[in-house]
């Protein structure tokens, strides 16, 4: 479950996925339980952990 979850962010950081589309493509059928399973994991839901990587990964490359 945990490397579908990193491939779900991979996806949606590197190729731009919104969250239901790559929890699709890594198996999930519920975005519902998707997005669960990604907050117990990452510690915030799909789009404010993908926000919040973008804005440090911007900040870092100045």
């Amino acid at each position: 479950k945990q490397l579908r979850l990193q491939e779900a962010r991979r996806l949606m950081l590197m190729e731009g996925l919104d969250a239901t589309t790559a929890g699709y493509r890594v198996g999930y059928n519920d975005a519902a339980h998707f997005s669960r399973d990604y907050k117990r994991l990452f510690g915030a839901p799909p789009l404010r952990d993908v926000e919040r990587l973008r804005r440090r990964h911007a900040a870092s490359t100045r």
